[in-house]
C-alpha cells in the first residue's frame, strides 16, 4: 500500500509538470502556496486520505514549479537587452565546468539580476576559448559579451533544459576568483583526484575521470562509440555505485561515530562528492537516493529500494521540473528501478555460483529498466548489453573503488601515483576491451521487437505472480477437484 502511494504521488507529479508545461509561464505563487499548504495538511489525515491529498498537492506543485521555470526564462531585466543584441558585462557563477568543441567552448553562467538570478550560455572563441576553457564550476568571473536569444538547436536546448535564457557570444573573460566555500573545497579535492590520474596515458586518464567524476569531456570519440554502442556507457556516469564505493572509503571512521554524528557526516560525504561531480542528473538522483535512505535510517523506518526512489524523484522533479526531459535522468531512474524491483526475483531463478548470478541478475534487471527509455529515445537496443555488463561490471566496480583511493593517494604523494595507477590501468584496458568487442558485435533489437519481448516478460512475471497467489491456488484445486 505504501509502495502504490508513493507512484501515485509520483504520477501526479508529473502529471502536475505536464500540465504547467501546457499552461505556459506564470509566476504561479498562489498554486505554489496553495500546494505547499495541502502538502502539510496530508501528514494529518489518515492513510487513505493522505496518499489524495499528496497526490493533489504534488499536482499542483509540479503546476507551480514549472510554470515558474518557464517564466523565469521569458521574463527577466535582460529580456530586452536580449531582443536588443546589447553589449554587456556581466559578473557570475560558473554554473558548470566548460564545454569544449571544435571552434569554439561555451558555460553555463549564473548571473545576478534584479530580483534573482538567470542563467546565461557563455560562448566564446578563439583565445577567449582557450581562457574559458581552462576554467571550472563555481569560478566566480566577470564577462563581456553580446546578448542574444538562444539557437533552437539540440546543443542550445540542452541549455535551456538547465535554465538558460540566453546566449553571451563573444564572451571575454574579464576578471576571475575561484570558487569559496563548500565548492572551493569540492575543487580543490576533484583536482586531487585528477592530479592522482597523471601518470596514465591520456585516454585511460580520461576514461578514469569519466568512471570516477562522470567527467568525460576528454574520452575520444571513437571511445564513446564502442561504450555506447555496447552498452556500457552508464559505466561513465556517475551512478549509485560511485556514491556506495565514497561511502564505504570513508567507512571505518564512520564506524567509530554514533548514529547521529554518522549520518550527519555520511550525507555531508554524499553532498561534496555530488558537487565534485557537478550535480549532473544521475548524480542528483543517486545523491538524492543516498539522503532519503540515511535519513530513513536515522529515524527508524527504513524505507523499500522502490519507495525510497520514487520519493527521491519526486523532490527533484518538485524542485526541478525540467529534469522530467533529462535522458540521463531517465535512464538513471530506470536502471535503479529495475534493480529494485527484478534483482532479486531474477537471482532467485539463475542457476550457478552466485558470483555470476549476482551480477548478471543486476545487469539483467537493470537493462530491463533502461529498455523502455531507450527505445523511446533511440529506437533500439544494444542485443550484447546484459553480457558485456556480466563481464565489465566487475572491474568497473574495482575502479570505482581502487581507482578513486589510488587516485587520492597518488594526488597527495605524485611519485606513489604511477605504482599506484598499474592495477587501474588494467582494470580500464580490460573494461575497453569488453567495449570494442561489443560493439562489434553491432546487433541491435528494434523498437518493436524489443517492445514485444518486454510486454512478454511483464505477461509471464504477472502470470506468475497470479498462480502464485492463494486465491489462485485455491481456484486451481477447486478445479482439479471438480474434473
Amino acid at each position: 500500500m505504501r509502495d502504490r502511494g508513493v507512484l501515485v504521488a509520483l504520477a501526479a507529479t508529473v502529471g502536475g509538470i505536464l500540465a504547467g508545461e501546457h499552461a505556459g509561464p506564470a509566476p504561479a505563487t498562489a498554486t505554489l502556496f496553495v500546494g505547499l499548504l495541502a502538502l502539510a495538511a496530508a501528514w494529518f489525515v489518515d492513510a487513505r486520505a493522505r496518499v489524495a491529498i499528496a497526490a493533489v498537492a504534488l499536482a499542483l506543485i509540479g503546476v507551480a514549479q514549472t510554470q515558474r521555470a518557464l517564466d523565469g526564462q521569458a521574463h527577466s531585466p535582460l529580456t530586452g537587452a536580449m531582443a536588443r543584441r546589447e553589449l554587456v558585462t556581466v559578473p557570475g557563477v560558473l554554473a558548470d565546468d566548460p564545454q569544449s568543441g571544435r571552434f569554439d567552448t561555451d558555460a553555463l553562467v549564473r548571473v545576478g539580476v534584479a530580483g534573482g538570478h538567470r542563467t546565461l550560455l557563455a560562448v566564446a572563441t578563439g583565445d577567449d576559448a582557450h581562457r574559458l576553457r581552462v576554467l571550472e564550476a563555481s569560478d566566480r568571473v566577470v564577462l563581456t559579451g553580446r546578448l542574444g536569444p538562444l539557437h533552437p538547436d539540440r546543443f542550445d536546448g540542452r541549455a535551456r533544459r538547465r535554465h538558460a535564457i540566453a546566449r553571451l557570444d563573444g564572451a571575454q573573460v574579464l576578471a576571475l576568483r575561484p570558487a569559496v566555500g563548500v565548492f572551493r573545497v569540492a575543487n580543490d579535492l576533484r583536482a586531487l583526484v585528477l592530479r592522482g590520474t597523471a601518470p596514465l596515458p591520456p585516454t585511460p586518464r580520461a576514461l578514469l575521470a569519466g568512471f570516477l567524476l562522470g567527467d568525460t569531456r576528454s574520452v575520444p570519440d571513437p571511445v564513446v562509440a564502442d561504450y555506447r554502442q555496447s552498452g556500457l556507457s552508464h559505466l561513465l556516469a556517475v551512478s549509485g555505485e560511485n556514491v556506495a564505493f565514497t561511502l564505504a572509503l570513508f567507512g571505518p571512521v564512520l564506524r567509530r561515530v554514533r548514529l547521529g554524528a554518522r549520518t550527519i557526516v555520511a550525507i555531508v560525504i554524499v553532498l561534496l562528492f555530488a558537487t565534485m561531480t557537478r550535480f549532473e542528473p544521475s548524480v542528483l538522483r543517486a545523491s538524492a537516493l543516498a539522503v532519503i535512505a540515511l535519513t530513513a535510517s536515522f529515524v527508524g523506518r527504513p524505507a523499500s529500494g522502490l519507495r525510497a526512489l520514487a520519493l527521491a524523484v519526486i523532490a527533484l522533479l518538485a524542485i526541478d521540473p525540467f529534469l522530467l526531459h533529462s535522458v540521463a535522468f531517465w535512464l538513471s531512474c530506470g536502471a535503479s528501478a529495475g534493480i529494485a524491483l527484478l534483482a532479486g526475483a531474477i537471482r532467485a531463478r539463475l542457476r550457478g555460483p552466485e558470483w555470476i548470478r549476482g551480477p548478471l541478475s543486476v545487469s539483467l534487471a537493470a537493462q530491463v529498466g533502461v529498455t523502455p527509455v531507450l527505445l523511446a529515445t533511440f529506437g533500439k537496443v544494444p542485443v550484447v548489453t546484459p553480457l558485456a555488463n556480466l563481464l565489465a561490471a566487475p572491474a568497473a566496480e574495482a575502479v570505482g573503488v581502487y581507482g578513486m583511493l589510488a587516485s587520492a593517494v597518488g594526488g597527495i604523494a605524485p611519485p606513489l601515483a604511477p605504482v599506484l595507477q598499474q592495477p587501474t590501468a588494467v582494470l580500464i584496458a580490460w573494461i575497453s576491451a569488453v567495449a570494442h568487442a561489443g560493439a562489434a558485435v553491432g546487433l541491435d533489437l528494434d523498437r518493436r521487437t524489443a517492445w514485444l519481448a518486454l510486454a512478454g516478460l511483464a505477461s509471464a512475471a504477472c502470470l506468475r505472480r497470479f498462480r502464485g497467489s492463494p486465491s489462485a491456488r485455491v481456484t486451481t484445486t477447486s478445479a482439479r477437484a471438480r474434473w
